[in-house]
């Protein structure tokens, strides 16, 4: 479809944004909203519940996401933000812990610079109650500099600090892909 919005509604798999992994839960239908140009997805996306609750909003270039992905929760709780150029993560990702009181702000869980698809400068995490849990320096994916701190505050050794960095950044691109996999399961149909 040429200049025309390409609706199109699904039922598959919701996930739910859990605690740095995301399980299936019951069957949800989605309706995308999005365009299409020569094939493929081109400009602004959303993706939404079959109840109107906004899950994804984004935008393509020639079927590369570019600009900022927001992704929300279907209670309204925004819970990541992830930004791309021609379909590489660049920028600064964040995540949100889920289930915060509705109309509150979530509490922060993750962010971390991205250059051209790899981690590459800061990286922080907290815990639930907003206390730092993690500061971490990559440079072009690899792992510079890690501190961490226990629950209660303490600052952990060397060691430990980097498998906690190492681990957290893992699960994060855990969280990323599957995040990225629930938009490339609903892109606009462009035949």
């Amino acid at each position: 479809m040429v200049g025309k919005n390409a609706q199109l509604t699904l039922s598959v798999a919701m996930f739910v944004l859990g605690s740095g992994a995301i399980a299936a839960a019951p069957a949800e239908s989605y309706v995308v909203d999005g365009a299409c140009r020569e094939g493929v997805a081109q400009g602004r996306y959303e993706l939404r519940t079959s109840s109107g609750a906004l899950r994804v909003v984004g935008a393509f270039n020639h079927g590369r996401r570019t600009g900022s992905f927001i992704f929300w929760e279907p209670s309204g709780a925004r819970v990541a933000h992830i930004p791309y150029d021609d379909d590489a993560r660049n920028g600064t990702l964040a995540t949100w812990y889920e289930g915060a009181v509705k109309g509150a702000e979530p509490a922060r869980r993750y962010e971390s610079t991205w250059r051209h698809g790899a981690r590459d400068g800061p990286t922080r995490t907290w815990f639930r109650d907003g206390h730092r849990r993690t500061e971490a320096d990559f440079a072009q994916g690899a792992l510079v500099t890690a501190t961490a701190w226990s629950d209660a505050g303490t600052k952990l050794t060397d060691r430990t600090s980097r498998e906690i960095v190492e681990r957290d950044a893992n699960a994060a691109d855990t969280y990323y892909a599957d995040l990225e996999a629930l938009v490339q399961a609903h892109l606009p149909h462009c035949d």
